[in-house]
């Protein structure tokens, strides 16, 4: 820092394609924090340091960061920008340009910060072992599965581009866009790249080692689309000079952007074209998501059956749990592999909202506690994503738990069976799910629902269900997680989780604007040890048994005797 003349650096949690997931080689802030989690910045000053996490992640942060050398701070309630101005107010602080968008250093300009971008990133010259970046093999994605051939999604785009081109950066668009899958991230089937999509419905591809596109893989994209390394990245867009080039401020790194200025090019602000026909699944797309599920449900109740045969005996413990979960999934014809690590969470570790089990802190789940799985699978056909929080047994659970899993039950429900006028965004039905539990003075620090992509990634904008996101309106086709929950430190976790489709309600009586339902796609049984069924409504009872009832009508068929007796038993009528 001293010689690149400045007083301090800023380590976001991504890489040049901003996205939540970020291969080893992106992985910066975690090597040199220690800190795991999937959001968050580090300020990093000549004499001090601080993470910044939100309420997911507070736990687990103090848990991996050494507190002399790392002092912690909450992301929204004390944001990096806000501190520096409080703490450093004359400071020169450098960044990457590559690693920040211009709408993410906003908040930095407005608090009058000194901001020194940097041609080389300082942490990249000390990590002397950092990985290569990922090469994965790359593959097409049937129209079977897509439901629009990748032709007519550039020409549908294009047609409305409103530029002579629009540059991406997020590599879930350039995928969906040009139904091209991959495996450069653990998790999320797709391969890091950019793209240019021009107003006459071509493309340019670029991506790194881009010899993994062989002759199959260029026929299936096609003479419209090229093929470039992505270091040629710059040079293309210097190409552009004189050009309109559609960009998306908050999703495109800086350093793109001031390469279409230095070129020429007259850059027209606008939404990432690929975003939100992305998330807008079609008829195609929707029945995928419902087969997923299918399949998925058939793994998770197997799961939820063993879990109830081996928890009360004890020695289980939480990785064993997950690694049983996987291999029931492995089970599944297609399988593709876990949309996420899974989270497995006993007793106290449940209440780390994205906890992850590690050799280190793995410990035995024990009899009479509280357990919650959060883990989801990749097929070819959807993503699924769903999180069940249970009661080891033998013993009963005690009432305050299970007035507390009721309550986060009925938040869960009454999400689930809103119906809602076109136009309602995310923030405003976010506290339709946290009144039941509200009304016990209880409350989450997490959004109540994020969106979920089409084999892709297990978080995808831009709508989602809480109070911080932008006000951007639920659409039908859009596949929208339902998670309230509660998360008592120290000793357990609550968290319920299905995924619903947004779709057009059925018109009634003098009604004048076009309303939107939910349909729950997720299939798999809550936990009855824990439901208290004198605190549910009486629609709340009906719509729980007429679930429970379609979870064993649909999944029952697939399982084996003993899985099949647990689950009918697990889905009698509440009474």
């Amino acid at each position: 820092m001293e010689a690149a003349g400045v007083d301090g650096f800023l380590v976001p949690r991504s890489d040049e394609h901003l996205g939540e997931y970020v291969p080893p080689s992106g992985e910066r802030l975690a090597w040199i924090s220690g800190f795991t989690g999937s959001a968050g910045m580090a300020v990093v000053l000549r004499d001090r340091a601080v993470l910044f996490t939100d309420g997911r992640y507070t736990t687990q942060a103090a848990a991996q960061t050494d507190p002399a050398l790392w002092e912690r701070r909450h992301l929204t309630e004390e944001p990096p920008a806000e501190w520096l101005k409080a703490q450093a107010p004359n400071a020169r602080i450098g960044y990457d340009p590559w690693l920040h968008s211009e709408g993410g250093l906003k908040p930095f300009v407005e608090a009058g910060i000194t901001l020194v971008p940097l041609p080389e990133n300082p942490l990249d010259a000390i990590w002397t072992d950092r990985p290569e970046l990922p090469s994965a093999p790359l593959r097409a994605h049937g129209v079977e599965f897509a439901g629009e051939a990748a032709e007519a999604k550039r020409a549908r785009l294009a047609h409305d581009l409103g530029a002579d081109a629009a540059l991406l950066a997020d590599s879930h668009s350039v995928a969906w866009l040009l139904n091209l899958r991959g495996g450069d991230l653990a998790h999320t089937p797709m391969a890091l790249a950019f793209a240019l999509l021009r107003d006459d419905a071509s493309a340019g591809l670029f991506l790194h080692a881009p010899q993994r596109v062989g002759a199959a893989l260029r026929a299936h994209l096609g003479n419209g689309v090229s093929v470039a390394d992505r270091v040629t990245l710059p040079e293309a867009l210097h190409r552009l000079a004189g050009k309109r080039v559609r960009v998306d401020a908050d999703a495109t790194p800086a350093r793109l952007l001031d390469l279409l200025r230095e070129a020429g090019a007259e850059l027209v602000p606008g939404d990432d074209p690929c975003r939100l026909p992305r998330a807008c699944k079609n008829e195609v797309e929707q029945e995928g998501a419902r087969v997923a599920q299918r399949k998925d449900a058939v793994a998770l109740s197997r799961f939820l059956a063993w879990m109830a045969r081996e928890a009360p005996k004890g020695g289980l413990t939480e990785m064993a749990a997950a690694a049983q979960l996987l291999d029931f999934r492995r089970d599944v014809p297609g399988f593709a592999g876990e949309s996420f690590p899974a989270i497995s969470g006993a007793g106290e570790n449940g209440a780390i909202v994205h906890y992850r089990a590690t050799p280190e802190t793995d410990r035995v789940i024990r009899p009479d506690e509280c357990y919650l799985i959060d883990s989801g699978g990749q097929y070819p056909e959807g993503t699924t994503d769903v999180t069940r929080t249970l009661w080891t047994g033998p013993g009963p659970a005690p009432e305050e738990l299970r007035a507390r899993y009721t309550a986060v039950l009925r938040g869960h429900i009454a999400l689930a069976t809103l119906c809602f006028p076109e136009g309602v965004a995310g923030p405003h039905i976010d506290a339709i799910a946290r009144r039941p539990i509200w009304d016990l003075g209880l409350d989450f620090d997490h959004g109540t629902g994020h969106g979920i992509g089409a084999f892709l990634s297990v978080h995808e904008g831009p709508v989602s269900i809480s109070r911080a996101a932008k006000p951007i309106p639920v659409r039908p086709g859009m596949i929208l997680s339902d998670e309230p929950g509660f998360y008592l430190p120290g000793a357990y976790g609550i968290r319920i989780e299905n995924l619903l489709l947004a779709r057009e309600a059925p018109r009634r009586p003098d009604q004048r604007k076009n309303f939107l339902e939910f349909e729950t796609l997720t299939l798999a049984p809550y936990a009855r040890a824990l439901i208290v069924p004198s605190m549910l409504t009486e629609a709340e009872r009906d719509w729980v048994d007429a679930y429970q009832a379609r979870v064993l009508r649909e999944v029952g068929p697939a399982l084996d005797e003993a899985d099949r007796a647990w689950l009918e038993e697990e889905c009698t009528k509440l009474g």
